[in-house]
């Protein structure tokens, strides 16, 4: 035999030896744990699911902040590349077309 099957068959073993007289009452304060279980995790309370979404949200705009700004300089680096000069390529242009006059 196998030794998940000993530790299964002595389980079963002892179970069959139990005595049937089993109290049906739930143990002392069962209740009143189970009763303040379930106040604390009203809709009211703040439980982890709006914890879960606050993060989300949080995380959601801090994202967006920092795409936008992103975004933001990317557009000033592009408008700054379109002004006259900024460009390489057109300063060496402009030197190529000084130095051979047509």
């Amino acid at each position: 035999m196998n030794h998940v099957d000993l530790k299964i068959d002595r389980l079963l073993r002892s179970a069959a030896q139990g005595n049937e007289d089993v109290s049906s009452t739930a143990p002392f304060g069962f209740d009143t744990r189970v009763v303040a279980l379930w106040r604390a995790e009203r809709p009211g309370n703040s439980n982890g699911l709006a914890r879960l979404l606050r993060r989300v949200a949080f995380t959601a705009a801090s994202v967006i902040v920092i795409s936008s700004a992103a975004a933001l300089y990317e557009i000033k680096e592009e408008r700054e590349a379109g002004e006259p000069f900024a460009n390489e390529f057109a300063i060496a242009d402009s030197a190529i077309q000084s130095e051979f006059p047509q």
